[in-house]
C-alpha cells in the first residue's frame, strides 16, 4: 500500500510543478505589465505636456 501512495504522489507532483511554473510566469508577466506600463504612460503624458522641455529664458 505504501508503494501506491508514493506512486500517486510522484504522479501528481509534475502536474503541480507545471501548473506552479505557469502561474509564476503569468504572475511575473502581470507584475511587469502593471509595473512598467504606468511608468511608460506617465512618461508619455508628461512628454506631451512639455514637462521635459527646458524652459526658455
Amino acid at each position: 500500500m505504501k508503494n501506491k501512495k508514493n506512486s500517486k504522489k510522484i504522479q501528481t507532483r509534475p502536474n503541480k510543478n507545471l501548473e506552479l511554473g505557469q502561474t509564476k510566469n503569468s504572475a511575473k508577466l502581470v507584475l511587469f505589465i502593471f509595473g512598467i506600463g504606468p511608468i511608460i504612460g506617465i512618461t508619455i503624458f508628461l512628454y506631451t505636456k512639455g514637462f521635459f522641455n527646458s524652459p526658455n529664458m
